[in-house]
């Protein structure tokens, strides 16, 4: 088992910057960020493997956003510059010990461990 847990998240306007940590209890392959906005489906914001040479992210989000990892200390990052109101949603990070494919999921189902959320606040 796997604990994960967020922090870093807030209220800022638009335009502004927040970086999302993510500090997981051990070894994990495949890491991501999902976010779930009230009254929508939680979805995949951004994911990546063990090494950081894959990653993958949602279209709303490619140029705005970067995921990065911290191997030796088990911690994930988000940096998420340029942000709109659209961004508010609550943030949870995920991950998985096993994943075949090259790039990493974006979908909720390969992700078999999951953090509390942290929340983000966009105001116009």
């Amino acid at each position: 088992q796997v604990q994960l847990v967020e922090s870093g998240g807030g209220s800022v306007q638009a335009g502004g910057s927040l970086r999302l940590s993510c500090a997981a209890s051990g070894y994990t392959y495949a890491m991501a960020w999902f976010r779930q906005a009230p009254g929508k489906e939680r979805e995949g914001v951004a994911a990546i493997v063990t090494g950081g040479g894959s990653t993958n992210y949602a279209d709303s989000v490619k140029g705005r956003f970067t995921i990065s990892r911290d191997n030796i200390n088990y911690t994930l990052y988000l940096q998420m510059n340029s942000l709109k109101p659209e961004d508010t949603a609550m943030y949870y990070c995920a991950a998985t010990r096993l994943w075949t494919g090259y790039a990493p999921p974006l979908l909720l189902a390969p992700y078999k461990f999951w953090g509390q959320g942290t929340q983000v606040t966009v105001s116009s």
